[in-house]
C-alpha cells in the first residue's frame, strides 16, 4: 500500500507540472497581453503595469518565477482586480461551490442509485422504460436550457422556490437540481447496467435459493458490485461539481468558482485563469487517487498494487 501510494503521489506531482506548463505556454500563446482593450494606455503607464506582474521579463524567467511560487502555494494577485490575490478567490469563491455540489452531487447518487434499482429490478416494464427515458433526457438537455426552464416554472410562475442569489437553504434548491440532473441520469444508467450484470451471476442465484428476501439480495449482495463503475466515474464528476457550474452559478447568480473562471477569461487575467485551472486539475487528481483507494474498500478482490491474490 505504501509503495503504490508513493508511486500514485509522484505521478501526481508529475501529472500537476505538466498541466501547470501548459496552461502558461497555451495563455502567453494567445495574441495580445491582459491589458489589451479598447482605451489606449499610455506607453510608460502600459511598461509599469507589465513589470509589476512580471510580463515584461522573458518568456522562461516567468515561467521559472510562477512555478517557484506555485511551490510556495503562491498563485499571483489578480490583474482585473488588484486589491485580491487569486488565493484569495479560491477561498472565497471554493466553499460556495462545494457547497452547491455537496448537495448536488447527494441528489444525484441518492436518487440515481435508487432509480437504477428499480430499473433493474423491473427490466423491460413501463418503470424501466420510464425511468430510462428520464435519463436520456437528463443527459441530453444541457443546464443552459433546462436551468431557464425550472426558474420559470418552479420561481415565476408556480412561485415556489427562488429562481436566483444565495444564502438561504431554499436558493440553493433549484440550482442543485439542475446541476444534480445529468449526473443523477449517468449514475441511474450506470446502476442499472450494472445491476443487471450482476444479477445473472451464480452467488445471486444462490442467494435467492437460500430464500433471503428480495430487498436484502438487492442491497447487500447485488448492489455492492454493481456500484463500482459508479464510483469509477465519480472522482472527475465530483471535482467537476465541486469547483464550480459556469454555466448553473451564471445564470443563478451564485458567487461561486465558475463566476471568476469566466469573468478571468474574458478580462485575460492570467493569474487568475492559471490559478482556478490548476486548483481544479490538483481537485481532479486527488479524487481519482481517492476513487482508486475505494475500489479496495468495496471489493477486496482488487488490489492496488495490480497483481491478484494467489
Amino acid at each position: 500500500m505504501l509503495r503504490y501510494m508513493g508511486k500514485r503521489l509522484v505521478l501526481m506531482l508529475v501529472s500537476l507540472w505538466l498541466i501547470a506548463s501548459l496552461t502558461f505556454v497555451l495563455m502567453h500563446s494567445i495574441p495580445g497581453d491582459p491589458f489589451t482593450s479598447e482605451k489606449k494606455l499610455p506607453k510608460q503607464t502600459l511598461e509599469n503595469l507589465k513589470a509589476k506582474y512580471g510580463l515584461d521579463k522573458p518568456l522562461p524567467a516567468q515561467y521559472v518565477q510562477y512555478m517557484g511560487n506555485i511551490v510556495k502555494f503562491d498563485l499571483g494577485i489578480s490583474i482585473k482586480s488588484t486589491t485580491r490575490t487569486v488565493n484569495d478567490i479560491l477561498e472565497e469563491g471554493f466553499p460556495v461551490s462545494a457547497h452547491l455540489g455537496i448537495q448536488s452531487i447527494l441528489v444525484a447518487l441518492a436518487a440515481g442509485i435508487v432509480m437504477g434499482m428499480i430499473a433493474a429490478s423491473r427490466q423491460n416494464q413501463l418503470s424501466d422504460y420510464f425511468l430510462m427515458v428520464l435519463a436520456v433526457i437528463g443527459l441530453s438537455v444541457p443546464a443552459f436550457v433546462l436551468a431557464p426552464l425550472f426558474q420559470k416554472y418552479f420561481g415565476m410562475k408556480w412561485n415556489l422556490l427562488p429562481v436566483w442569489g444565495w444564502g438561504e437553504f431554499d436558493k440553493t434548491i433549484l440550482p442543485s437540481i439542475v446541476l444534480a440532473f445529468s449526473p443523477l441520469a449517468l449514475v441511474t444508467r450506470l446502476t442499472r447496467s450494472s445491476m443487471l450484470e450482476v444479477i445473472g451471476q451464480d452467488y445471486i442465484r444462490t442467494a435467492r435459493a437460500k430464500g433471503l428476501p428480495p430487498i436484502r439480495v438487492m442491497s447487500r449482495h447485488t448492489l455492492r458490485n454493481a456500484i463500482i463503475p459508479v464510483v469509477t466515474i465519480m472522482g472527475p464528476l465530483t471535482a467537476a461539481i465541486l469547483t464550480g457550474s459556469f454555466v448553473v452559478e451564471q445564470i443563478f447568480a451564485i458567487p461561486g468558482l465558475g463566476k471568476y473562471f469566466v469573468e478571468s477569461i474574458t478580462n485575460r487575467d492570467y493569474p487568475v485563469i492559471m490559478g482556478v485551472t490548476i486548483f481544479y486539475s490538483a481537485f481532479l487528481i486527488v479524487m481519482n487517487f481517492l476513487v482508486d483507494l475505494l475500489y479496495g474498500w468495496i471489493d477486496p478482490r482488487i488490489k492496488l498494487g495490480g497483481k491478484e491474490a494467489g
